[in-house]
């Protein structure tokens, strides 16, 4: 362990698994307190328990991303229980159909689209505003690093995905808005964007086309959660202090070409 993140309180929301729970556990291996919140309680605790066997230092919060009521009291517990908020990570997300069926724009259902809007864009914005206000109260020069979870279809088109993709196009512009918002409070925002990593979100999506989707991936495999985790624990850190408003692809050379 390096200690990156020594003695700060990170919270993290779809922590319960996924790059979430990744990133939770590097979190707390590099000496962060951490805050897992999801609307799976089974999966948080376990996941909660598993870092505090290995040392490490968690609790799980139950949060709905879509209630602010959730979230405020979210924020507010952790807190509470750490004394303070010095980063988060705003990783949870949902696919308009997890199962991979491509639906052109036009006929999406509405109650998808709201769904999808709901909880990958609106979520993301309530709990920024509840971490920033947490973090200004504070009133610290050193400030706090916000990452949100952007993914490849907040920089390119995803055929057939177009919810999902206006989704995280929007997370993109939140955060880099954001970012010129509070710098001069010491604040920094940054997306990360992965690719097509090993996730349950994508399992379905890998099964059924799997083949085509290595095809447009230069490095022709799928990534891992702890590849992603990797660069979001360095964006919570210190180490990136020079780095706002970015969007940081990790998608094995998905976009570049």
């Amino acid at each position: 362990m390096s200690g990156l993140l020594r003695g700060k309180s990170i919270l993290i929301t779809g922590a319960a698994s996924g790059i979430g729970l990744s990133t939770a556990r590097l979190a707390a291996r590099e000496g962060a307190k951490v805050a897992l919140c999801d609307r799976d309680e089974e999966q948080g605790e376990a996941a909660v328990g598993a870092i505090v066997a290995d040392g490490g230092k968690a609790l799980f919060l139950r949060m709905d991303v879509t209630s602010e009521a959730q979230v405020s009291a979210g924020v507010d517990a952790c807190v509470g229980a750490f004394g303070r908020l010095d980063g988060a990570f705003n990783n949870a997300g949902i696919s308009a159909d997890p199962s991979g069926q491509t639906v052109r724009a036009a006929d999406i259902p509405f109650d998808a689209w709201q769904q999808v809007l709901a909880v990958n864009l609106t979520g993301v914005w309530l709990c920024m505003r509840h971490e920033i206000r947490q973090m200004l109260a504070a009133g610290r020069s050193g400030g706090g690093a916000i990452v949100n979870n952007a993914s490849i279809a907040g920089i390119v088109g995803l055929r057939g995905h177009a919810a999902y993709a206006a989704s995280k196009h929007g997370v993109v512009g939140l955060t880099r808005s954001a970012a010129g918002d509070y710098a001069g409070q010491g604040l920094r925002f940054n997306a990360i964007c992965p690719g097509f990593v090993d996730t349950p979100l994508t399992a379905q999506a890998f099964d059924r086309a799997g083949p085509k989707i290595l095809a447009g991936v230069p490095l022709r495999r799928l990534g891992t959660p702890q590849e992603i985790a990797e660069a979001v624990v360095w964006l919570l850190s210190d180490r990136s202090s020079f780095v706002t408003g970015a969007t940081i692809a990790a998608d094995g050379g998905y976009t570049a070409l």
